[in-house]
């Protein structure tokens, strides 16, 4: 399944790879969320990441204040977003 060309894709995945950990999670929940069926899955393979994750996105996007806050964790080193 293609959603998107190549191009856009690399670019997402080089926005996603700048985000922070909480930013990445509700990044990849609202492109899965505009795809509708499929989405979710399509996305949590473009990123690299869990469909959980992005579960758990959705989820933050519908609470009315922001339950994380100002903490940010550090991104993991050797992340798991190629910028290729």
């Amino acid at each position: 399944m293609q959603y998107y060309k190549e191009e856009v894709e690399r670019r997402m995945k080089v926005l996603f790879s700048w985000l922070s950990e909480k930013d990445r999670r509700r990044y990849a929940a609202v492109e899965a969320d505009k795809l509708g069926h499929g989405g979710r899955q399509y996305i949590a393979d473009l990123f690299g990441i869990d469909s959980k994750t992005i579960s758990q996105g959705l989820a933050e996007l519908e609470m009315t204040e922001d339950a994380a806050g100002d903490r940010i964790r550090k991104k993991a080193v050797g992340g798991n977003v190629s910028s290729t």
